[in-house]
């Protein structure tokens, strides 16, 4: 097998989200559009690439003087090609479920998401009303009533910015299982997501420095 042989193959097999990256970066499609990349075939100077049908030409620059240069350039444009897109290195691979002061807070704020629903039953006289014993804080359910707008709206807020500052860059696939399970973990708690997505970050980036 010839060297150029080698590294098509190599790349189909094992650096297929590279060459995705590379047809967002160099060729200005969407990741969707870039799905399933193929490396069709190689030069000194660009690389033929396939996604659904299409084939499109990214360029080496500067041309490679020999295939030998191959591997430094195919990760060299893989970084470029990160940081075009605004992405980062690490990858978010996992949900982290809150644990300690985040489980209580996210239990809290699922509370008051169902204390909302249920805003009817939380009234003087029924049944609910009695059994919380609400009759000791009768601001309660005014309170709620209240407040739910601005919470919901602080929450939505944050999901969004949840969605665009962590996922996005982190490489998390656009309604995926992953990405609907922290967005829908942030959007009962709210920041709490923000700080186990920072962790696992801080992790990854000490065992890369480790490995290095």
């Amino acid at each position: 097998m010839s060297s150029k042989d080698f590294i098509i193959k190599h790349m189909n097999a094992d650096h297929q989200d590279s060459l995705g990256l590379f047809l967002q970066a160099y060729c200005g499609i969407t990741s969707t559009q870039a799905k399933d990349a193929q490396l069709e075939e190689l030069s000194t100077s660009s690389l033929i690439i396939t996604a659904h049908g299409t084939r499109y030409s990214v360029p080496i620059e500067p041309p490679m003087k020999n295939y030998s240069e191959a591997r430094s350039r195919m990760v060299a444009m893989h970084k470029e090609s990160l940081k075009r897109l605004g992405r980062s290195e690490i990858t978010l691979t996992e949900y982290r479920a809150p644990r300690g002061i985040h489980a209580v807070i996210f239990v809290l704020c699922l509370l008051f998401y169902v204390t909302c629903f249920l805003r009817s039953s939380l009234q003087p006289g029924s049944d609910l009303y009695e059994y919380l014993g609400l009759q000791r804080v009768p601001w309660f359910p005014r309170l709620v009533c209240i407040t739910q707008p601005l919470v919901v709206a602080i929450h939505i807020i944050e999901t969004i910015a949840l969605v665009v500052t962590q996922l996005k860059p982190l490489n998390v696939p656009v309604l995926s299982g992953l990405w609907w399970k922290w967005v829908a973990s942030c959007f009962v708690e709210g920041y709490g997501s923000f700080v186990r997505i920072k962790q696992f970050v801080k992790e990854q980036k000490a065992k890369n420095g480790k490995s290095q």
